[in-house]
This record gives structure tokens, C-alpha cells and sequence, in this order.
């Protein structure tokens, strides 16, 4: 077993493993760590514990210390220097009008390098725009492509929920989404229901599946034959939350509906219905594109 702290760079960001060597370091406490970026100011969200070596990716760094008032206020002015270059780097870029969105600039502790992120349709060659910038600057410049989903996890805001958004809070790293959860979710399919600020599915769908697909492998789909109390019947609806359905009893003539438990029923012949989207393939294609 091998003791380590977590350590987290941003908000909600990845937290990586340290050795806290002979310090004594609780969870609030900043630190200094070394990286494959250089120094780095981060804060620890974990305190000491133990895990095995397969948990950790080697080499496990040590911290080089506890953060002092001095590495508080370089980190300030860090902040300071990032919104100067953001400008800078806005500038160069509408002079070498290359079709790219610039989202955020971050500065090393150290200052050994600064780095750019933005967005982009496609490929861009930014070549010229890195020289111009390491010719300001006089440091190692990294331009880094992000997709739209890490662009609202740094920028922020609210969702539909009227909460801040889960990649912006604590959701340290995205799971896939798929059209499917949506639909077993019973969900409306339409894409500005289920779509989140990114313009994706939104995460939270993800939250409450393994649920669903639990109940899912315990009640019988709509259309089922089904052996109630009072005889046989066919599925007409089905309720997940309350793991009940709709049943027509066969009765002659007689419309008989009556709800019943899923323990209290047993599954004769399964749907024959097929399960799929009852939806054009212009629909189908822009619910597509909102998975990532």
C-alpha cells in the first residue's frame, strides 16, 4: 500500500495522486506539486490515504511543498497576466483570420508555458499564430484544440435544472450519453429537451441508467402477454417508476383495464413490437449529432 493525497488543478478538474512525502497536508490545503507540465499550484481534495500500486500511475511525484503567501499571490498574478494574453492572443488571431474560437488561457506556475485553448470546426493551421505569440511572450506557447463539451465545462453557467452545470461542479470526467437512455428513460426525444448547454446530450442522463435498466430487465415491455391474478392479458402501458403496468384482460368483449405490480404478474410471450425510433431519418440524424 502506498500513501498518497489527490490533487486537483481545477475546478472540477481530474484529481491525480501524489506522495505527500513527510508533510503534513489535509484536505483544503494548497500545495506545489511537479508535473508533466512543469511546477504546478493545485489543491488537495483528498487527504492522506492508502491505495494499492495498481491505482496509481507511476512514477508517483512527491509534493515539493505546502503553498506559502508568496505562491498565493504568484498565482494571482498569474490570473492577471492570463487575462492580458487572452487579449493578445484574440488579437493575433483576427489578424491572421483563422477560423478558431478562443476559450481560455492558462499560465504554468512556473511560467515555463503558457497555454491557449480553443474551438474549431476543423483543423487549423496555426503556425504563424504560435511564432507570433512566442515572440511576445518569450515562452513555450501550446495552442490545444477542445471539443464543445470541455468549452462549458470551463466556462460554466446553469442548466435547465436552474443548477450549475454538472461539468462546471463536480463532474470530473464526461461518461458517455446515448439516444438510447433517452429512450428508456421515456424521455421526450426532442433535442432541445434533452440537449445541454454544449449542445450534447446532457450528462445527467447518465445519473439514474442503471436504474432504469434494472427495472427495464423487470417489467414486460408494452404489447407483452402477461398472466395477472384475474387470467390473461396484454401489456397496454407500462410505469418504471412505479414498476406497475396496464393490463387489457381477456375477457370477451369487455374492456377490462386494471394496473398491476410487476411481482404479481408473470411474462407468457414477450412483444412482438419492435423497438425502435418511430422517428424520419432527418430526425434520427440531428438527435445523432448530439452525441458525443
Amino acid at each position: 500500500m502506498i500513501k498518497v493525497v489527490g490533487v486537483r488543478f481545477r475546478n472540477a478538474g481530474k484529481v491525480y495522486y501524489f506522495d505527500p512525502d513527510e508533510f503534513d497536508i489535509k484536505t483544503g490545503d494548497n500545495v506545489i506539486v511537479e508535473t508533466a507540465r512543469g511546477i504546478e499550484f493545485g489543491k488537495v481534495v483528498t487527504g492522506p490515504k492508502f491505495i494499492t500500486e495498481e491505482q496509481i500511475v507511476a512514477p508517483l511525484k512527491k509534493v515539493i511543498r505546502i503553498a506559502d503567501d508568496e505562491d498565493l499571490k504568484k498565482v494571482q498574478d498569474n490570473k492577471e497576466k492570463e487575462k492580458k494574453a487572452f487579449d493578445i492572443c484574440f488579437q493575433k488571431i483576427n489578424d491572421h483570420k483563422l477560423e478558431m474560437k478562443l476559450i481560455d488561457v492558462e499560465y504554468t506556475f512556473d511560467n515555463n508555458k503558457i497555454l491557449f485553448y480553443f474551438t474549431a470546426d476543423g483543423r487549423v493551421d496555426f503556425r504563424e499564430l504560435v511564432k507570433d505569440l512566442a515572440a511576445v511572450f518569450r515562452t513555450r506557447i501550446e495552442l490545444r484544440q477542445i471539443g464543445v463539451r470541455d468549452e462549458t465545462k470551463m466556462m460554466g453557467g446553469l442548466g435547465v435544472c436552474g443548477r450549475v452545470l454538472c461539468c462546471n461542479s463536480f463532474l470530473c470526467e464526461f461518461q458517455p450519453v446515448s439516444i438510447k437512455m433517452a429512450k428508456e428513460q421515456g424521455l421526450s426525444l426532442n433535442p432541445c429537451k434533452i440537449s445541454g448547454a454544449c449542445g450534447r446530450l446532457m450528462c445527467c442522463l447518465k445519473y439514474e441508467q442503471d436504474a432504469y435498466e434494472d427495472i427495464l430487465g423487470r417489467v414486460p415491455k408494452q404489447g407483452a402477454i402477461v398472466q395477472t391474478p384475474e387470467g390473461q392479458g396484454e401489456v397496454m402501458e407500462v410505469n418504471l417508476l412505479k414498476e406497475t403496468v396496464k393490463v387489457k384482460l381477456d375477457k370477451g368483449n369487455e374492456a377490462d383495464l386494471k394496473i398491476y405490480h410487476v411481482s404479481q404478474i408473470s411474462v407468457i410471450k414477450d412483444s412482438e413490437k419492435p423497438d425502435q425510433f418511430e422517428l424520419d431519418l432527418e430526425e434520427l440524424r440531428e438527435l445523432k449529432e448530439l452525441e458525443d
